[in-house]
């Protein structure tokens, strides 16, 4: 099973429309089982096109773009907060296998989509080689942020998993790894693997190289983007992509696949 979660800071890139295609170009080419996208948004004004999608969501361009290169993928997106105050700004899950069940919840304190701190997760169980499998995709605050802390999000995150079928939380968890007590170990207090931890052969992990949106007078490198696993896995493979090295850069943020063998 091949996995990837990229936060692909939309819209706000220079050269957008080919970092698009690069992206699109990168999933085709390593045939994903499920995609896990931050930040994915389309603009308030947009023209509707179904659902909650609208004609420029990021996402739903991408699948587009796959569909024409030969990829079909299912996707499921949604809302988390306004951002910049011309974007609905959300996170999105994309899949190759036959969908069982979607959900998208909020696990900030705040139900408000106005507000830019408001968070919420989307999921789904796909039938993996006969396996019900659950995939969430997280964008989660800061650990120390006094009004939407890490851990009361997390804790409404664990509460709404059906912990019964194993299951993956991907994405940008805005707390860096190696730092004591804080985001990184709490996730793992509740049972969950670190995907990088397990590998048999990974690289450095950086996933954020300087100061970014939401870390300023942060110019340290760190790991803040994860594939964590409800369950001890083999992992064949942990990598860095989209970094300049592994394929071109498309975001802020670089990209983590992952290659988990088997069960």
């Amino acid at each position: 099973m091949k996995l990837l979660t990229l936060n692909c800071h939309s819209w706000q890139e220079a050269d957008q429309w080919k970092k698009l295609d690069i992206l699109a170009a990168v999933i085709h080419e390593q045939s994903y089982d499920v995609v896990a996208l931050q930040e994915v948004s389309q603009s308030i004004t947009a023209e509707m096109v179904k659902g909650k999608l609208k004609a420029n969501n990021f996402g739903f361009l991408l699948v587009q773009k796959l569909k024409e290169l030969g990829s079909m993928y299912d996707y499921e997106w949604d809302i988390s907060h306004i951002g910049y105050e011309c974007f609905e700004e959300g996170v999105a899950l994309l899949t190759k296998h036959p969908v069982l069940q979607r959900e998208s919840f909020f696990v900030s304190c705040s139900q408000d989509t106005s507000y830019w701190k408001t968070r919420k997760v989307v999921g789904m169980t796909v039938n993996y080689k006969g396996i019900s499998t659950a995939f969430y995709a997280c964008h989660l605050g800061w650990w120390q942020d006094e009004e939407e802390p890490f851990r009361s999000q997390m804790d409404r995150l664990v509460a709404r998993i059906n912990h019964e079928r194993p299951h993956f939380l991907m994405g940008d968890f805005n707390n860096p790894a190696g730092i004591a007590g804080e985001g990184y170990d709490y996730v793992q207090d509740f049972g969950y693997f670190d995907t990088y931890q397990l590998a048999k052969h990974k690289d450095s992990g950086v996933t954020v190289l300087g100061e970014i949106a939401g870390w300023e007078n942060h110019s340290d490198k760190k790991r803040i983007d994860f594939i964590f696993s409800s369950k001890k896995v083999e992992i064949l493979t942990s990598r860095v992509i989209l970094n300049g090295i592994n394929k071109p850069v498309v975001s802020d943020h670089f990209a983590i696949e992952v290659n988990v063998a088997d069960w």
